[in-house]
């Protein structure tokens, strides 16, 4: 594929800068600074502690008769993937957790590795990413934007009752606070279906819908290790951000701001890349970015149910990649997690004093109310029914088989 082989060439060229550059400048990755010449050790252990989600071969077909690979269109659903696990670790470990390659991981973990595995019944597999996504008007095999992926992640999180994460996409680059508290103060989803007695290692069924997918972590509490507690009125928040910085390249009066977005101990990412290279940025040293690379193709983990992960491919062990910050395409998607209602607070104080006030020409807006002329704004919330009409329809004999599934898929 002509795809693929440009890839490989990209690669091949980035590992020129791939070593650490000697510099008294700081390195800000995913709201911590570290100075490379002191902290080096320290620095490589956060970001190796990230979850990398790359391509991957060899697994089941997406919808029983489609790929079993993602090489050369995958890029930004492995993207996605990326910022939302990283929303996930921060919500049940804590931002300061980090991975250690001779295991002993803790089992929030497992639990939410078990979340992305390339299999249909995981419910942030790339099977259940790609037959979302055709509701927002991809065909499976497609390549996506940072804005479409970040509208698949926000249906599938409706069905993750174990996270109960709230994901907002803001539109028209306005962000607006009362819209977010009031998805944040819902009460937390409790699940449809019939309890079950198990949790991450329970053996998945065939043909599962993501609400019954993600709903084999019923039983988690809120986990010992994070770094604080949530008000129990707040939903832990995932705010995407898409915006468009320029027209063919990034207007060079939004860098500053974009750097001020990874400085926040709210940052979560940026998903961006180039024109259909996807990458998932964590930080900046100077006048480049840093960033995680799902450009290299591996093979698909089987995981035995009631065991840990084989994690050591889900976690990259290069030094960090980096890419002129003038480089970028102007199509992003920024990130931003907070666990509790002070910590959305204080993110908008941030944004008001480094973003608004210190700049010409705002990145984005910030406004405290939902705009009159905007249709109403009301929550997302999981479907009544046990479907959602992303499941792969085999053939079309079974395309009507209830009232209930072709009213869903006409939605």
């Amino acid at each position: 594929m002509v795809l693929a082989k440009y890839e490989n060439q990209i690669n091949v060229f980035s590992e020129f800068l791939e070593d650490l550059p000697d510099t008294d400048e700081p390195v800000w990755v995913l709201g911590e600074c570290y100075n490379v010449k002191t902290e080096k050790t320290e620095l490589l252990s956060d970001v190796h502690s990230r979850l990398w989600f790359t391509y991957r071969k060899k697994f089941s077909p997406i919808g029983g008769t489609g790929p079993s690979s993602d090489t050369g269109w995958g890029c930004m659903l492995r993207c996605g993937q990326m910022i939302l696990a990283q929303a996930l670790v921060c919500s049940q470990l804590g931002r300061a957790w980090r991975w250690r390659a001779e295991g002993g991981q803790p089992e929030e973990y497992h639990r939410i590795l078990h979340c992305f595995l390339d299999r249909k019944d995981s419910c942030y597999s790339v099977h259940q990413m790609a037959q979302m996504g055709v509701g927002e008007g991809k065909s499976v095999g497609e390549w996506y934007g940072p804005n479409t992926v970040a509208q698949v992640l926000k249906k599938l999180a409706l069905f993750d009752d174990w996270n109960s994460l709230a994901v907002y996409v803001s539109m028209d680059n306005t962000v607006v606070i009362e819209d977010i508290k009031k998805q944040c103060r819902q009460a937390s989803r409790g699940s449809r279906l019939r309890p079950r007695p198990c949790g991450w290692g329970e053996p998945f069924t065939s043909g599962e819908t993501p609400e019954q997918a993600c709903s084999h972590g019923n039983r988690a509490t809120v986990c010992p290790h994070s770094q604080s507690q949530s008000h129990s009125d707040w939903r832990p928040l995932l705010l995407v951000i898409p915006l468009r910085l320029g027209i063919n390249h990034i207007n060079p009066v939004y860098i500053q701001a974009l750097k001020e977005c990874f400085k926040m101990p709210q940052s979560c990412g940026v998903l961006g890349g180039k024109p259909n290279l996807a990458y998932y940025f964590i930080g900046f040293v100077g006048e480049e970015l840093i960033y995680l690379d799902p450009h290299t193709t591996q093979s698909a983990v089987e995981s035995e149910a009631g065991s840990g992960v084989d994690d050591q491919s889900y976690h990259c062990l290069r030094s960090p990649r980096r890419m002129k910050i003038t480089n970028l395409d102007p199509s992003v998607a920024l990130g931003f997690f907070c666990k509790s209602e002070d910590d959305f607070d204080s993110w908008c104080y941030l944004v008001q004093q480094e973003i608004q006030m210190k700049r010409n020409l705002r990145m984005f807006e910030l406004v405290e109310n939902h705009p009159p002329h905007w249709p109403p704004f009301v929550p997302p919330t999981k479907p009544e029914v046990q479907t959602t009409g992303a499941e792969f329809i085999e053939s079309s004999d079974k395309l009507f088989e209830s009232e209930e599934e072709f009213e869903i898929l006409n939605v």
